[in-house]
């Protein structure tokens, strides 16, 4: 599998099969799916806590940390996935409809190279 030919539909098949197996499904509600979510996102910060931007670079370089690092990314998907099957919520197409509303809050004119209107470099652009 890679992601240029795995469709999103294929992903989500794979965790509803790993869930019905198990018979999870009574487990997974919008509550304890966010929350899992969560709590797996702050496993993949703890690899990144107190590094610098280089440094969490070249921690992102050492084979051992990559796949742990890929490993809680994978459970975030994964639960996103599992929350997206029992929403019934189409994720594609959630993605580009707030996209759209990310154009229109953050403009590539006003942003470009900037994280906010008070990041001081390109201020010049808003006078």
């Amino acid at each position: 599998m890679s992601d240029s030919q795995t469709t999103v539909a294929q992903l989500r098949q794979i965790v509803e099969r790993f869930v019905d197996q198990r018979d999870w499904a009574m487990f997974h509600n919008p509550k304890n799916l966010a929350m899992s979510i969560s709590i797996e996102a702050a496993e993949l910060m703890e690899h990144f806590q107190w590094l610098s931007a280089e440094q969490a670079y070249e921690a992102a370089e050492i084979q051992e940390k990559r796949e742990e690092i890929a490993d809680e990314m994978s459970d975030i998907l994964a639960y996103l996935l599992a929350m997206a099957n029992r929403l019934d919520m189409d994720l594609s197409t959630a993605l580009e409809n707030k996209m759209v509303k990310n154009r229109q809050k953050y403009p590539s004119e006003e942003y470009r190279g900037r994280f906010g209107p008070d990041d001081p470099r390109g201020a010049d652009a808003l006078e």
